[in-house]
């Protein structure tokens, strides 16, 4: 599902750049990710010419956020040329241009009229060729790494995991979980170090998916706002340590999510109790997954949960 913006109804530089204003309050600072990184390219239209200017970082941006491994973007139309089908569901997300017009301004003190030349920003929706069925092989250009699946996979964990009943995908190079589509993405075991980063990362992703409103019901709406995200990002940060050390996994995300930081910080000064609320939610997070992945627990009656997080 496409990453779009909530405030559609904007003009396009103005959508683009709440956009570029939600990632970077859920984030300031790139962190280290516990994968191998895939090829960069610039982003390609349908007939390979790379796109320029603001084009290349936001679509670069959308593919991050959507997991998208092809640079290849198109529209619609571009795509039923090609032979291929949009997916049912797919979201499109836009590309901009400057189209130029002339326009006749006033007359001059001689009376005589003139032509302006002006540009103004226009928009068009594309989709990428990950989104599309039936493309030529060209669209979706092979690794260039070479995929070996990483040491450590245990036979245990995989079935641990496999008994919990997320829907799961293993697409790109980006890990998240969608609570709109109720869905969680992983790179590909081939990028990863070694499967104890994979099953951390995985831990981490399903803490969030434990929130969706049919299981835990904790506020997924906002996620983009900075102390919504702040609050969430914590709650399964604390949950994927608990299922760390009850499975004994390494703490992927704690030491190298920087980017976290300051928005934890901010949300630890404004309300001295948002610890313990975390916390709190962290274990019932945690003790969801482990009785899901089949662990037994001893269950103790919990503490009160304040809403004040």
């Amino acid at each position: 599902m496409a990453y779009q913006s909530k405030c559609t109804g904007l003009s396009p530089a103005a959508r683009i750049t709440n956009q570029i204003i939600e990632r970077l309050e859920a984030g300031t600072k790139p962190w280290v990710k516990p994968w191998r990184g895939l090829p960069v390219s610039r982003p390609l239209r349908s007939c390979g010419t790379p796109y320029r200017g603001m084009n290349v970082f936001w679509l670069w941006m959308v593919a991050d956020m959507n997991g998208y491994a092809s640079p290849y973007w198109m529209t619609y139309v571009q795509a039923n040329k090609l032979g291929g089908q949009v997916r049912k569901g797919e979201k499109s997300t836009i590309a901009i241009f400057y189209k130029s017009y002339s326009k006749e301004v006033e007359a001059n003190e001689a009376g005589e009229a003139s032509e302006e030349s002006r540009r103004v920003l226009r928009a068009y929706a594309v989709f990428n060729a990950d989104q599309i069925e039936g493309l030529p092989d060209r669209y979706h250009p092979s690794q260039n790494l070479v995929l070996v699946e990483p040491e450590g996979r245990k036979t245990d964990l995989d079935a641990f995991f496999g008994r919990i009943p997320a829907a799961l995908r293993h697409s790109g190079s980006a890990a998240y979980y969608e609570p709109v589509a109720d869905r969680i993405t992983m790179p590909p075991t081939e990028l990863f170090t070694g499967f104890d980063h994979y099953y951390a990362t995985l831990a981490h992703e399903l803490s969030h998916w434990t929130g969706h409103g049919s299981r835990l019901d904790r506020n997924l709406k906002n996620r983009f706002g900075s102390a919504a995200y702040a609050a969430e990002e914590l709650i399964a940060e604390l949950s994927s340590a608990i299922l760390g050390a009850e499975l004994g996994l390494p703490v992927a995300h704690l030491d190298n999510h920087a980017s976290y930081i300051g928005n934890w910080l901010k949300l630890l000064r404004d309300d001295d109790r948002a610890i313990l609320t975390a916390a709190a939610r962290a274990e019932e997070a945690s003790a969801l997954l482990l009785v899901l992945g089949g662990r037994q627990i001893e269950v103790e009656e919990a503490e009160p949960i304040s809403e004040a997080a």
